[in-house]
């Protein structure tokens, strides 16, 4: 029961993740420079040899950013990047798009930024007191 508990505790911690990812993206379709009309989250692949998931992609006309996240981001997630971006030219509606990768985590540690900057990937890190605020409806108590 305990690795159940530990399980959930872990798959909540990265829900939790993509959804503040998903959200802060969501308003700003935007990777440095590079500005994007679509965001899809949860995009999975599934063929008779390969099933894989993609956690955020961003798509304008012919270029695509994307962004697989963690609660903390791993040097092993940085190496898995290249093989997603194998998997995503799979599918034929992004075959022939310009590719760019990169992490998002709420830890980022050191080694990982550098891997990840080594082989051009993009980092993205929550940062600052950013909140949404719903209060249109108050009543005092």
């Amino acid at each position: 029961r305990m690795g159940i508990h530990l399980g959930n505790i872990s798959n909540n911690q990265g829900d939790v993740t993509e959804e503040y990812f998903v959200n802060s993206l969501k308003n700003r379709l935007q990777i440095g420079d590079m500005k994007f009309d679509v965001l899809l989250s949860g995009v999975e692949l599934k063929t008779k040899k390969i099933r894989d998931e993609f956690d955020i992609l961003l798509v304008n006309g012919n270029t695509l950013a994307l962004i697989e996240v963690k609660y903390k981001v791993h040097p092993n997630l940085i190496d898995k990047l290249s093989k997603k971006i194998e998997h995503l030219r799979l599918m034929p509606s992004y075959k022939d798009y310009k590719i760019y990768a990169g992490v998002a985590g709420f830890s980022v540690p050191e080694d990982a930024i550098s891997l990840a900057q080594e082989k051009g990937f993009f980092i993205l890190q929550r940062k600052g007191d950013i909140i949404e605020e719903m209060s249109d409806n108050l009543i005092a108590a």
